[in-house]
């Protein structure tokens, strides 16, 4: 904290934040820990550093804003970015008292001062959390140049680990490149570090939108100008390795940075695609901690995991996970391997594209052009003695064919399928031709998924549903007693959004004997559906509703994410 811990203490006893019931166990589990009384205060959750900054701003006679959301854009070159940076600080609007601007610590006087010199005029500060500040100053001055420059040791061409075909431009930049370079550095680094999953850059008619997708929601960062459109598609597809002279088709490519001075390496998955205005670029960061998830951090209750176990220890059979694209199939059936991955195992997967590479498990890009389909990379993984198969997506007969004849000849088979729900699993696989007892005698199981938002643990809230919501989740006032509803109020840790990460919600479908037979006699959608629910299948909303009664996610996320379960 900017102020000594006696003085805030003071403050917080003050303001009645804190006792001194709490303050003297605070002080002793400082002493133990080795940090201050404010920050075990912070730890044991009495208080939240939020709630501190307010309580010093109203001691200073000075405004507390959680957040900026407007900033006058003519009063933003009052200050450079380079002084913005290095006082933690950024111009809001000009008003009746001179210059709004915002400010992480009221007490720091020198820094108001020079604020106040190199500003020119007046100042009103308000206070403002430094994260909230910091994210500020990227938005509307765009990449921390400096930082990034610091970060590469002087040398921005030292970030890229070269992704190279045969046949490319030479990649050997000039001297004025390096602002566009460290541009786009500076946008991927920025988006790696507000957790974002995609970067889009999308050229509109006057003007070159910047998106991250953050917790699966797309959020509009400062454009870059309009006038470097061309140059920056051209940097980005010349580091991802494909022809920057071909803009009439889409292209896939791949970047990798690398950050000196650590192990750490960000790959991103590049995708273009001509539009009206010029090539829209969309860049996936493939966050390699997913690898590391097993079966609890996924999101699972103990009696779906328990399901899921023993669906991976079966020694054949299909198991397929279904949903939308970016409800996260890729990542369960990663968990899945990891789970499964022992030394006397042989695992081979077929993928399009091979997002990740996973250690001790074969993996096998497909390659349409020289005619490596997902059926052809299947025959040939068949002659390698496998264990266990996975198949990036069944999207055709011939490939479910084969999958199907795998697993009948004593393999075990993970692979995705596009539906909206576990049992439409069945109906879609004879849709597509395969015979239905040769689909009821090879799937064991299937599993639906989508994706929600899970509440900021730093500042989740009870709260009591409305009767709609509440109607929406089919739970009746009187039978949610003992629920924890939990609602984010919004803090710097989550953005000020209330929710912070994604978790699953599921829904299983096993098939038994008296499902196997309903298959065999070419039953419906919904006569599947119905046995499988008085078999004991909950629906995803089911799933969801049971997560929202143990405050892990709300009534709204459960309801948005599964507006299409009639159940």
């Amino acid at each position: 904290m900017p102020a000594n811990d006696e003085f805030m203490l003071e403050l917080l006893l003050n303001a009645g934040l804190v006792s001194q019931r709490d303050i003297d166990p605070a002080r002793e589990g400082a002493a133990a820990n080795g940090h201050g009384v404010i920050d075990e205060i912070v730890a044991r959750g009495l208080v939240s550093r939020e709630d501190i900054l307010r309580t010093l701003a109203a001691d200073c006679a000075m405004d507390f804003i959680p957040l900026i959301e407007h900033i006058d854009e003519e009063t933003l070159t009052l200050l450079t970015k380079a002084n913005a940076q290095r006082y933690c600080s950024i111009p809001l609007r000009k008003n009746l008292d001179g210059v709004q601007i915002a400010i992480s610590d009221p007490l720091d006087f020198d820094t108001i001062d020079s604020l106040r010199h190199l500003v020119g005029a007046n100042l009103d500060p308000v206070v403002v959390p430094r994260t909230v500040i910091e994210e500020a100053i990227i938005k509307y001055y765009g990449s921390t140049d400096e930082a990034l420059v610091n970060l590469v040791d002087g040398d921005p061409n030292n970030l890229i680990v070269k992704q190279r075909n045969d046949g490319d431009e030479d990649e050997n930049t000039e001297e004025g490149d390096a602002p566009i370079i460290r541009m786009v550095h500076g946008i991927i680094l920025d988006a790696q570090r507000m957790r974002a999953s995609d970067i889009h850059i999308e050229p509109m008619e006057k003007r070159l939108r910047l998106r991250y997708r953050i917790d699966g929601v797309l959020q509009e960062m400062r454009d870059p100008p309009k006038r470097l459109q061309s140059s920056i598609i051209s940097r980005i597809k010349l580091t991802a390795g494909v022809s920057i002279a071909e803009k009439r088709l889409p292209q896939d490519g791949r970047i990798t940075l690398a950050l000196p001075g650590t192990n750490t390496r960000i790959d991103l998955r590049v995708s273009t695609i001509p539009t009206v205005h010029g090539e829209s670029i969309v860049m996936r960061i493939l966050d390699k901690k997913s690898l590391l998830l097993g079966l609890p951090e996924l999101g699972y209750f103990a009696d779906d995991q328990s399901t899921i176990e023993s669906i991976l220890g079966l020694p054949d059979g299909i198991f397929l996970v279904t949903g939308p694209t970016g409800s996260g199939k890729s990542t369960t059936l990663y968990a899945c391997l990891n789970t499964i991955n022992k030394p006397d195992r042989k695992i081979i997967t077929v993928e399009d594209p091979v997002e990740y590479q996973l250690t001790g498990i074969n993996q096998v890009q497909v390659n349409v052009d020289v005619g490596m389909t997902f059926a052809a990379a299947l025959r040939s993984m068949l002659r390698q003695a496998p264990n266990i198969i996975m198949v990036g997506e069944i999207r055709d007969v011939e490939t479910a064919s084969i999958a199907i004849n795998a697993s009948l000849t004593g393999h075990l088979v993970f692979s995705t399928l596009h539906t909206n729900d576990a049992p439409s699993a069945v109906t879609r696989l004879v849709d597509m031709g395969v015979k239905p007892f040769l689909v009821s005698s090879s799937i064991r199981a299937v599993m639906a998924q989508r994706l929600v938002r899970k509440v900021c643990p730093q500042c989740a809230q009870p709260y009591t549903p409305t009767e709609s919501e509440l109607r929406s989740l089919n739970l009746a006032a009187s039978s949610v007693g003992d629920a924890r509803f939990m609602l984010g109020q919004g803090c710097e840790n989550c953005r000020k959004s209330g929710y912070r990460g994604r978790m699953g919600i599921f829904e299983i479908f096993t098939v038994d004997d008296d499902i196997r037979n309903l298959v065999n006699e070419s039953g419906t959608l919904s006569e599947l559906r119905k046995m499988a629910r008085d078999k004991g299948m909950r629906t995803l909303r089911e799933d969801g509703v049971r997560k929202v009664v143990a405050g892990s996610t709300t009534a709204e996320e459960v309801i948005s994410a599964t507006m299409g379960d009639k159940d």
